[in-house]
């Protein structure tokens, strides 16, 4: 999906963005994550984001600490994206897609008086981020496209082989991460990857723990 404003290096973007906090929700450079906005702080969130920069930062809560359930700690490492579709449901939501543009490091939650949180952010720890398919190369691409045949034959899952062979690797691993059922630490350990590579070791691991504790770890052919 591409994009009509052009993100090429961390000073494109704004130092401070509207965050929404979504356990499990991972965002990742050029993917799409879909959502169903219907709290009302996160409506208001969504109209002033669309009168700016369309910048919405996706932050998952560290569940791990102590906090109240209405304004949990977050993560120190989310993602930006961009509103790039949305719709009205007829019913008082919003369903829209972000593409993911960089990760960033939270430097500082801002004082607001707005119903929905925002942060100082820096994105220049993932300055890698800007530059599409960097070492895609490295990523070993047989070993994820095994594991990724023994997790659907384990969960009777059919897909489209055709489709992920033509896959571009970046596109695949991230995709993948996105859409890979494991938790939050999980999730972030992906999002915080330093590489494709290490995000694509990552997902092979955390699978193959996964098929190993119910006894699917079996060899798999890719039909």
């Amino acid at each position: 999906m591409a994009m009509n404003a052009v993100y090429r290096r961390p000073q494109d973007l704004p130092a401070e963005i509207p965050v929404f906090p979504l356990a499990g929700a991972l965002l990742l450079p050029r993917s799409q994550l879909p959502l169903n906005i219907f709290e009302p702080r996160y409506l208001t969130m969504v109209d002033e984001a669309l009168k700016a920069t369309r910048i919405v930062g996706m932050i998952q809560p560290d569940e791990a600490k102590a906090a109240p359930e209405s304004h949990p700690i977050l993560y120190n490492v989310g993602c930006a994206g961009r509103i790039t579709e949305i719709a009205e449901t007829g019913d008082g939501h919003y369903l829209m897609t972000l593409t993911g543009i960089a990760r960033y490091r939270v430097i500082e939650e801002l004082a607001v008086t707005t119903p929905y949180r925002q942060c100082r952010i820096d994105f220049n720890p993932f300055a890698g981020d800007f530059m599409p398919n960097q070492d895609e190369e490295k990523v070993d691409r047989d070993s994820l496209m095994h594991t990724l045949a023994s997790y659907l034959s384990a969960n009777r899952i059919e897909a489209d082989w055709a489709g992920i062979r033509e896959a571009p690797t970046e596109a695949l691993v991230n995709g993948l991460a996105m859409m890979s059922p494991y938790g939050a630490k999980e999730k972030q350990a992906l999002l915080e990857a330093p590489d494709l590579k290490t995000r694509a070791d990552i997902l092979i691991a955390v699978t193959e723990m996964a098929l190993a504790e119910r006894g699917d770890g079996g060899e798999k052919t890719i039909q």
